[in-house]
């Protein structure tokens, strides 16, 4: 089990880095061409909404309650049975879609004022920033289509992704990248508003990301007609976990939301600043955690369906201690690097030194919460694989609650900082609460030898981080540095990092057995 799963794994890693170099280069792309200001601030935001609500319709809710389910009758051995789940599945979940786009669309400028709040009170009273709003509404008419497309990308990537196609729905978000690099370095800048051009380039990217999939369906044989069936058997099930599911998904984007609302009260540019942390903190997120969890859901859906609780809880295992080996170093070595990161990734035309040093704030506070969410991308499909998509909505309002008293506490006396530790704090609740939920039913309890992986690996990492915080220069030197020169240094350094780790490693006693799953010795 352990050899197919790191070889899947694996896989997915592989497509997600293509996918995430090419979002860093997009995102270099636009912190070139917008810096952190209204622009960025705007565009950003406008990007935001129609993500957020892909969480709920695409490969958030849905995808959690669909693979269980799509698992089920592929288990049956009736492909006709699947055939027929698709189309009612992408015929239903598609109308619904379809007319939440169009409301999108059409009521731009409502939503703008209720996730701008600031900027619309900004234009009520005919105040400075004014204009935030008015572009923040135009420039979400033409990004939230991106929301119809995306939903059935995610749909049929769930589909490849049952049948142990992983490589395909993980490449596929490297169109959206590739077409947003195009506009932000061939056509955004012979515009007068090169922020237009990019909402431009997000859907067409979207539209991309679709067509690429079509033929693998049609290859499988699964390219289906569309149908509304709101009482088929398998639909039904899906709606019954999935509307659990849409509150538990809904919690990180709403705290996301709540966020961005706050921070449209803040200076400009703490969007911004915000965005490129996240960004940054996606990286990790999406290389690692989210690849092992796209590949041990069906393999955990599939254990609980063949009734063998050891060989999920050994799933279980095997994810977590994936997570806290890649995720413990990626958290020390991007807090001890944030600022020389940022200043290799962004520091050009637009980006300075000052805007570096004001989104290392926010890249600190949030990355100390990267475990934390690395963890709980895991955790969750430990309830989602035994279709519970009531348990994690439940720990999720509890994280929410959390996220609120945080920013409350936090924003006045740390501002955009004060936001993004909060965000850190409440996945951390999040996280622990799905532990607790999963040792309590006896789903999932670590053994021993689990938890002294876990000290060796924090050993390990100190060692990588103790070297990093002694060879690193101060933020002057690398900004007074060529472009070269910091690219340099910072490969050393990372290169340096990754020795220190790997010796740190082999001084306490890690070795290769220990990545294997308990049925593999």
């Amino acid at each position: 089990m352990s050899k197919k799963l790191i070889k899947s794994g694996l896989m997915v890693t592989t497509a997600t880095f293509a996918s995430r170099i090419l979002g860093l280069v997009r995102d270099i792309a636009i912190a070139h061409l917008l810096g952190a200001g209204i622009a960025s601030d705007v565009f950003f935001f406008a990007n935001r909404i129609p993500n957020y609500l892909r969480r709920l319709f695409a490969d958030g809710a849905f995808n959690q309650a669909f693979v269980p389910v799509m698992t089920e009758y592929r288990e049956m051995g009736d492909k006709t049975a699947v055939r027929e789940l698709l189309s009612a599945a992408s015929g239903t979940l598609g109308l619904i879609i379809t007319i939440v786009t169009v409301l999108g669309v059409l009521g731009s400028t409502v939503l703008s004022a209720l996730f701008g709040w600031g900027w619309f009170m900004a234009w009520w009273h005919n105040e400075p920033g004014a204009e935030k709003f008015e572009l923040a509404s135009l420039l979400l008419k033409i990004t939230f289509p991106y929301l119809w497309f995306v939903t059935f990308t995610a749909m049929s990537g769930a589909v490849l992704n049952t049948y142990g196609r992983f490589g395909v729905s993980s490449f596929t978000p490297t169109f959206l990248n590739v077409s947003l690099i195009a506009t932000a370095w061939w056509i955004a800048p012979h515009t007068g508003k090169p922020e237009i051009a990019l909402a431009v380039g997000t859907f067409v990217g979207g539209f991309i990301q679709l067509i690429y999939q079509i033929p693998y369906l049609y290859k499988m044989r699964f390219l289906v007609k569309p149908k509304w069936a709101w009482h088929h058997p398998g639909v039904t099930k899906i709606r019954s976990l999935m509307l659990p599911a849409i509150f538990g998904v809904s919690v990180s984007q709403i705290n996301l939301m709540f966020n961005t609302m706050l921070a449209s009260f803040l200076a400009t540019g703490s969007i911004s600043y915000l965005y490129y942390s996240d960004r940054l903190l996606e990286f990790p997120l999406g290389m690692f955690a989210v690849a092992i969890s796209t590949v041990i859901l069906p393999s955990l859906a599939k254990r609980h369906v063949d009734a063998d609780p050891l060989r999920f809880s050994q799933t279980m295992d095997w994810g977590v201690r994936m997570v806290l080996f890649l995720g413990l170093p990626a958290m020390v070595g991007i807090m001890v690097l944030r600022e020389p990161i940022l200043r290799v990734l962004f520091m050009r035309g637009e980006f300075g030194a000052h805007e570096v040093q004001m989104a290392g704030g926010s890249l600190l506070a949030s990355t100390s919460g990267l475990l934390s969410l690395m963890l709980a991308r895991v955790l969750a499909p430990g309830f989602h694989a035994r279709q519970d998509t009531k348990t994690p909505v439940r720990y999720g309002m509890h994280s929410m609650a959390a996220n609120m008293i945080f920013n409350a506490i936090l924003i006045y006396p740390l501002g955009y900082i004060g936001l993004a530790l909060s965000t850190a704090l409440s996945g951390t609740v999040n996280a622990i609460s799905l532990f607790q939920g999963l040792y309590r039913r006896q789903i999932y309890r670590p053994g021993k030898e689990t938890v002294i992986f876990l000290i060796r690996l924090a050993m390990a990492t100190l060692l990588m981080g103790g070297v990093l915080v002694w060879l690193c220069a101060p933020l002057s030197s690398w900004t007074a540095w060529s472009q070269w020169r910091s690219v340099l240094e910072l490969s050393k350094l990372i290169g340096i990092a990754l020795v220190a780790y790997g010796l740190g490693m082999g001084l306490v006693g890690l070795r290769p057995r220990h990545f294997k799953t308990v049925t593999e010795g």
